[in-house]
This record gives C-alpha cells, structure tokens and sequence, in this order.
C-alpha cells in the first residue's frame, strides 16, 4: 500500500515482532512500540481516506502532511529493518574450530545487547518526528476499508482482448475503409507502387487493436526480417547475425530480402518525424509489386510525413458510433449486447455520451460498474456519472480521457492501487510476465497474508486478477487460454506515471529530457533505454541512490547501472534481459550482491551469467531468486541452499544440483524449478518442503532406490498444484510411473502434470477410478512417451471437467482406431494426441467443442486396411472453435506414395475448407513399419525421393 501508506502498513506487523519474547526489551521500550503502533494505525487509516481522494480535490494541508508521514515511514522502517538484520539469526561461522566459533558468537552477542539500547532510542526519536508532524494536523480518526473478497479473472473480459472477429465495431473500420484504402484496385498495372496508410488518432480509439507492431527501430527491422524469413520458409539463415547489426546494416539487410517480393507490414504507434524517416529509408524500394505499408501515431504532422506521396492515404480514426458504444458497454456490464435493464438506460445513455465512443473509456467505466462480476446499485452509477465532468469533446479530449480513467483509478481499493501504480516502472508496450510481476509485489512488501497460512503469491494472484477485472490492465492469454502475462494500455501507463511523479513513488531515467535528473529521495528506480541515440551518464555523481529501495533495469541501460555498494537498502534488484555475460565489468560489479543484505528479489534470468558468487548466501532475507533462461550456469554455490527465507528458486536447468544435506533448509520454499536429482539423499530431502506448490525437477539415469525416495517425499508435499518431471537421458524405464499409480494421491488442488518419463496411462487410469474428484482442478496433462493408448483411455481422460491441454505421444500401439467423441474434453483448448503408424483418430461430431489447437496422428496404412479409403477423420464441419494451427502426422510406413498422397489431398482438402481457416501443417514421416516393403514406397523415383526426405518426429 505505499502509493497510499507509504511503508506503514509493513511497519505494524515489523514492531509487533519486536514485542516478541525474543528481544527481551527493557519494559519502558516495550510500551514505546506499544504507543507507536497505534499512532501509527491511526495514520494508516487517515492515509487510506486520503487515498481516495484525487491529489488536485485534497486539501493542501493534507496532502503536505500525508506526504510527510509516507515519507517519515520509509525512514522508520529503515531503522528497524537494520536492527532487525543485526540481531537475527546469529549462529556460529565456523563449526571446524569451536573455541573461534564461540569468540564470534559471543562477539555478536554482545552486539545484539548493545542494539538493543540502540532501538530504544530509535523509538524515542522516531516518537518524536512523528508528534511534530502531527502537531501541523489535526489527527483524523477514520475506519479502515474492508479488502475485496477473492476473485477469479471475469471470463466476460476475455472478448474484450481476442481476435478481431469479436471485437466490436472492428468490421466496418476493416472491411469498408481501410481495407479499401489498401486494395489494389485502382492502381496502374504497369507500375503498382508502394502505398502507404496511416491510421491516426489520440490513445485509446483503437489504433492499435486496428494495426498491432513495435515501434522500436532496430527491433522493428529485427522483427521483420525474422518474420519474413520464417515466413518465406527460409531456415538456411541464422538470426543469430541480426543481434549484432546496427540500424544501416539492418535497413541494407531488410532492403535487399524485399528486394523482389510483395509485401505487407503494419508499424505501431510512431511518435515523431525522425523516427519515420528511419523507418522509410528501409521500404523506399519501389518494385512494382502493389506492396503496403500501414502505420498508426497519435500526431497528425507524424501521419502527413508518413504520408508524403498522391498514393498514400490518411486514416482519421472515428469513435464507436452509438450503437456499437452501446453493445461494447452492455457486453461488458451486463454480459449481454442489448439486454440493458429499464433503470439502467438514461444513466448508460449519458454515461456513454461522456465517453465519447472512446473504447478505452468505455471499457474502463463499464469495468467499474461491474467490478466483481456483479452490477452496482443505480446510486453508484450516477456518482459516477457526476464524477465525469463535461465528458470527452474534440478539446480537452486527451485532459478527459486521464480524468475518466483516474475515476476507476481511485475507485480502487488501496492495495490495489499501489500494486497499479507500480507497472510504471515497466517501458511503453511491455509484456509483464504475470509471475514475475507478482512475485515483485510480494518483496516490495505491497501483499499481506489474508487468512493464516495464505501463499503471499495466491494473495497476489487475487489483486492481478482484479485489476483485470477492472480494465486497469490488458490480459495476455496463452496457448490455454489462460492469463501468463499483462500488458498496460498507453494511456492508462501515462496516468499511473503522473500520479507517481506526484507521489515521488517512482523515478523514470529513460534518457529523454529532464528524465536524468535523480536528487532527493528516490524509492524506485527504473533504468531504460528508450532514447538510444541518447549518450546516458552513469549514475555516479547523482545523490538519494543510497535509498532506493527497488531497481528495475531494462537491457542495455545497464550500462549506466552504479555499483551495488551505493545501494544501502534495497529489496528488489531486477536485470532480467540484461546481457551481463557479455561484459566482464558487469560481472564483477554483480559481485557487490552479497552486501544487499535487504534483498528480498533478485532477477537474473536471461542475463547470460555462468557462475553465481557464494556471497548469495549473505542475503538471508532474499524471498525470490530468478535465474531462468541462463543455459550456461552449470551448478549453484551451496549458501543457496541455506537461504531460509527463500520462497522461490527458478534455474531451469538439468544441470544444477543441490547439495546433499541442505535442500531441507529451504522450509519456506513454494516454487523450486530446474533442479536435477541424482542423488537418494536429496530426494529424500525433498519431503521437508512442505510448503512447496510448483515442483519442476529432473532425472539422471535414475535407479529404483532413487524413485523411492523421491516418492516417499512426494506423498509429504500436499500443496503441490504444479508437478513437471523431466529425463535428462533416453531410457524406457516405466519405474517412476508406476512407483505413482500404486503409491501417489494426487492433491485435489493439482493443476498441472507433466511428466517426460516413460508412462503408462494405467497410473492416470488408477488414480482417476480410485477418487476421480482428486483430479477435478487438473488442467494441463503431457505424458511424452506414453506405452500405449487405448479407447477406455481416450474416454476416462475426456471425462477430466477442467483439462485444457493434453499432449500425449505413444511409443507403441495395439488399437487400430481411437475416436474422439462428443461428450468428452469438453473444455480442451489445445489437443495433442500422436499415437505413431499403427493407428488411426477420428473426430466425432461435436467433438472439442472449444479446441483452438489440434495435433493429431493417422497411420495412413491402417486406415486404408480398416476401410478409411476417403481418410474421412470428421474434420469438415467439426472442430467449429479452431482459431491457430493444426498439425497432422502422417505416417506413410507400409502404404504406397500413390495412398500417402491420397491421405495427404483429403487431410488438406478437409483444413483448407474450414470455416476459421487454421494454419496446418501435414507432417508426412516416412517411418516404415515393420513387415513392410521397401518397394511400397516406390511408385516413382522422384515421389520416393521427396516422402523420404523427412524423418520420423522426433
């Protein structure tokens, strides 16, 4: 709640540690705390109050004495986060020597009573700062807002963010203008030139929904030359040799591939002239081929200059007209297009009059009215319609639109505004990875335990999700369906970084203006690389950096990065994306970590490192360590492994192993990712971390002595909701699997199995007819290589009410034919079923109803014995929620190339006449079975050469 508290709704709960028995404070200290912590909560309250009033509405008396009293509560919990990090935790260094361990135990012991005599006199002054404070303002007494109950994502937001054809008013823009300004009729047929369209008009209209891209330059003519080469099915070039080409060396490279080919490319969100210039220079071939370029900006000179040409044509983006206004509204509140109750109509009238068919503001309001999947009384609603001012008007459009999305900002509770105002720290169009982003809040102290043993994280989880709720942010939806990531409207992202100016929460050193100026106290620090062309000065000379609390760090802005020393109190160190294997200066400045001794986050993941300094193990506050993606980081120094607090370890490695007798010190541990078990003893460790949710753990060459311990400690982990194995060598045996089905009860809760051992599906058969309500949340299911696949597994799986991935791949087959019927897999989202040559899958009607991603396989042979001549799989009017791809793979061992080819023509032919026209791709695997004939596969010499090119998937 810092935004709104600033650090004091972390103090309360850090002085009630003090009163613990542990300290043994002297009783006059004691009652100090006492008195404290209630002046403090009864500032806590008015802060809240104070929060919800917009900054320009407060009174001047009050905002300069909030300002003070947030400002006095970083500095207070300063204090007592030292005294907290010199007492706690003291044990021997050394337990070779005992007479020298003794001597530094006693030494720090010492210390720890003189501290003690120190707090006391921290109490008095902090007691007397705040009196002084308060002496400037009548202390108000204000009840405390009740928090939200828990909330899952509205699954009525999820048309508010798909694809087009569900997105309204969408067509008549697309079909009837743009698309007719980028039509080639009316071009001259000897010379069809390049053509350019720029869309133009103020944040929120929908520019980019229109026409979505990246403004970046080097990462624009990055993006479109990997783009184009993928798609011009081009694999003989590395893209490796772009990272290293500067703007001229891409814009030649982009140039000569367009050279001879048609083309069209959309760039979004162009903010000034020169960067057009650029950006013009690599498409200023002409090759008579009718290409088109389409750009969107918010600046009409920028739309002109885009524009130079009597071919180009402007765009003026318009607002919704009223009925489309009305649909996107109603959808949203009351989950129905028309269906708008009588007492609700003149109030949505005029609420939607003041929108001005802005869609971002009418999602936003009507996101508000509908908070918590339920309508507000009609009461609110004309509060809120009172709160809007004189709406949106062609002059104080851009002054409106940040009033009406600061209505929903202060409509938020005060937890959830701090955890809004803190994506600021994030550049324009970033995707936030939901984890990542959740796990920052935790170790800014911004989450609070709701009931007793509540995951911080799941706590987190519910404030993502009801940001969402309320159009505060964009969801990202992954291959599941499910929200991985968010993403910040620009101009929700331009209020929040107000309000954080204002609030002095944030410090944004981009590079640009007046944004390198950093004096006075800075919290947050957020280092980015916007202006590139920009020479940046390090950090070395500016003052207030020993107090920032939080450094986020965007690629290669690390470079002005100052050294860790300067850093007194931090708590969040985040350099994902930043390449430090690449600097050797880098390396050794990351060195400095060890002295962070606040740290309570720290990213690592994609940096490149390839070692980590065993001073990690100084950080014995550190809640997440992030070290995803850093492919060359071969082992973890073994303080990892005694970091007590440690809730959260990512490696994503098969590489690294603990060391033996201290993965059990990690008690508070609830994500432990990429660790290789190869070892009894550590896998017998594994059962004292009973906190764990997500387990992802790799084998090597293990022996049954090895499974068993591992099993005895699986059965101990009863909140794991995430279980993925993996094998880091080929084998068949099935120990593990079966180690499971006899012995393992999968947790209720459990969301997600993966499991790259070889399986058998009697396991999942067994665990299902034993309860089958203990795989009822189950979600994801990969098993890679599976024995066998038989139609009673089929069904039993297709009966699982939550699973919305499945990817199985059989190694062998006894079942010629699986059907996949209408009254199973009734929420999949992505299928995968690859059963090898010896089967056939076909579809009945109404069979995965909500499927958006198949894969499956067809023995060509087998369906041709079997009668399948057509090789009709129930493809053609079926599959109706297919939106991305669909793979098939044929296998054509034992059939002729003449019946391969058949298989492949009625396959395609089935694809290429579906309604939503999905990507496909028909793998032909030229396996051939055994018992078949090498001359069944040589109709003709050249067929024979192009089936046998390929090889068997993998």
């Amino acid at each position: 709640m810092d935004i709104v508290t600033g650090a004091i709704a972390n103090l309360i709960p850090k002085l009630g540690d003090l009163l613990a028995e542990e300290f043994k404070l002297h009783k006059g200290v004691k009652k100090n705390i006492e008195d404290l912590v209630k002046e403090l909560e009864s500032m806590n309250a008015a802060l809240i109050k104070i929060g919800e009033v917009p900054r320009d509405k407060l009174d001047s008396q009050d905002k300069l004495w909030a300002d003070e009293v947030r400002e006095l509560s970083y500095k207070i919990e300063d204090i007592i986060d030292k005294f907290l990090v010199q007492v706690d935790h003291i044990q021997p260094d050394d337990t070779t020597n005992k007479f020298k361990g003794l001597m530094k135990t006693t030494t720090k012991l010492l210390k720890k009573v003189k501290d003690k005599y120190g707090i006391a006199h921290a109490i008095k002054d902090i007691q007397e700062q705040l009196q002084k404070v308060a002496a400037r303002r009548d202390r108000n007494k204000i009840d405390v807002i009740a928090s939200n109950p828990t909330e899952a994502i509205d699954p009525r937001l999820r048309a508010l963010y798909i694809e087009a054809a569900e997105l309204v008013g969408i067509y008549g823009k697309r079909d009837q203008e743009l698309m007719s300004l980028l039509s080639l009729e009316g071009d001259d047929a000897s010379t069809k030139k390049l053509k350019k369209v720029s869309i133009v008009g103020f944040g929120g209209l929908g520019k980019t929904t229109l026409a979505k891209a990246n403004p970046d330059i080097k990462k624009v003519f990055r993006d479109i030359l990997i783009d184009l080469r993928k798609s011009n099915s081009d694999p003989g070039n590395s893209n490796s040799d772009l990272v290293i080409l500067d703007a001229t060396q891409l814009i030649d490279k982009l140039r000569e591939f367009l050279e001879n080919k048609r083309y069209l490319v959309i760039i979004d969100d162009i903010w000034d002239e020169k960067l057009w210039r650029y950006i013009n220079l690599a498409f200023s071939i002409n090759n008579n081929l009718g290409n088109r370029l389409i750009t969107t900006t918010r600046d009409f000179d920028v739309s002109k200059s885009c524009c130079s040409s009597a071919d180009d044509s402007i765009y003026h983006m318009k607002p919704l007209c009223t009925d489309d206004s009305s649909r996107l509204f109603y959808k949203r509140v009351f989950d129905d297009e028309s269906g708008c109750p009588n007492e609700f109509e003149q109030v949505s009238k005029d609420i939607l009059k003041k929108c001005g068919g802005v869609p971002l503001a009418i999602i936003t309001i009507a996101s508000a009215l509908a908070s918590g999947q339920e309508v507000k009384p009609k009461s609110e609603w004309d509060i809120l319609l009172q709160s809007l001012g004189c709406g949106l008007t062609k002059d104080n459009s851009l002054v409106e639109m940040r009033r009406i999305l600061s209505f929903s900002y202060y409509n938020l509770p005060s937890h959830l505004k701090t955890c809004l105002l803190y994506l600021c720290i994030y550049p324009e169009d970033s995707t936030i990875d939901r984890d990542r982003l959740i796990w920052k809040w935790v170790s800014e102290g911004f989450i609070h335990h709701g009931d007793q043993g509540t995951s911080l994280f799941l706590v987190g989880s519910n404030y993502f999700n009801q940001l969402i709720n309320r159009s505060m942010i964009q969801p990202i939806y992954g291959s599941l369906g499910q929200v991985f990531a968010c993403r910040v409207h620009d101009m929700v992202l331009d209020l929040i970084c107000n309000l954080s100016h204002e609030a002095k929460f944030a410090k944004l050193l981009d590079g640009t203006g007046d944004g390198m100026s950093l004096h006075g106290n800075v919290r947050r620090l957020s280092l980015q690389d916007r202006n590139k062309d920009h020479q940046v000065t390090p950090l070395r000379n500016f003052t207030g950096i020993s107090r920032v609390r939080s450094i986020a760090i965007f690629t290669s802005a690390i470079n002005i990065m100052p050294a860790l020393s300067r850093f007194e109190v931090l708590r969040v160190l985040d350099l994902s994306g930043c390449n430090l294997g690449k600097s050797r200066s880098l390396q050794l400045n990351l060195k400095g970590v060890g002295n962070l001794i606040h740290l309570r986050y720290l990213g690592l993941e994609g940096t490149g490192i390839r070692e980590l300094s065993a001073e990690i193990g100084n950080l014995q506050f550190l809640e997440v360590l992030d070290l995803g993606n850093n492919y060359q980081l071969d082992e973890l120094p073994s303080t990892v492994f005694k970091l007590r607090r440690l809730i959260c370890l990512n490696v994503y490695s098969d590489k690294v192993v603990p060391t033996p007798g201290l993965l059990q010190n990690l008690t508070s541990i609830e994500v432990l990712r990429g660790i290789l078990f190869s070892l009894n003893i550590i896998a017998q460790e594994l059962g004292n971390l009973t906190r764990l949710r997500q387990l992802e753990i790799y084998f090597k060459d293990g022996s049954l002595d090895l499974y068993e311990g591992f099993m005895k400690s699986l059965c101990n982990l009863h909140h794991i909701e995430s279980l993925c194995i993996h094998r880091d060598s080929r084998g068949t045996s099935f120990e593990l699997m079966d180690l499971l089905g006899e012995r393992w009860v999968p947790p209720v809760h459990l969301r997600k199995f993966v499991s790259w051992m070889p399986s058998k599906l009697s396991a999942l058969r067994g665990w299902i007819k034993r309860d089958p309500s203990h795989l009822s949340n189950l979600s994801v299911l990969i098993l890679r290589p599976v024995k066998e696949v038989q139609q009673e597994d089929v069904e039993i799986i297709g009966g699982l009410l939550s699973l919305r991935r499945l990817w199985i791949k059989s190694t062998h087959q006894t079942q010629r034919l699986l059907v996949i019927r209408a009254d199973g897999f009734r929420c999949m989202v992505v299928f995968h079923l690859n059963c090898g040559s010896a089967v056939q899958i076909k579809f009945e009607p109404g069979a995965l109803p909500r499927v958006e991603e198949v894969g499956f396989s067809l023995g060509v042979r087998v369906a041709k014995e079997d009668g399948n001549c057509g090789f009709d799989l129930g493809l053609q009017g079926n599959l109706l929620s297919l939106r991305r791809d669909v793979i098939v793979w044929m296998y054509c061992g034992g059939a002729r190339v003449g019946e391969a080819k058949a298989a492949e023509a009625a396959v395609r032919h089935a694809l290429e006449a579906h309604p939503n026209h999905p990507l496909f791709l028909i793998d032909m695997i030229p396996y051939i079975a055994e018992g078949a004939h090498a001359d069944d596969l040589c109709e003709d010499k050249v067929d024979d050469e192009e089936i046998s090119d390929d090889e068997e998937e993998n």
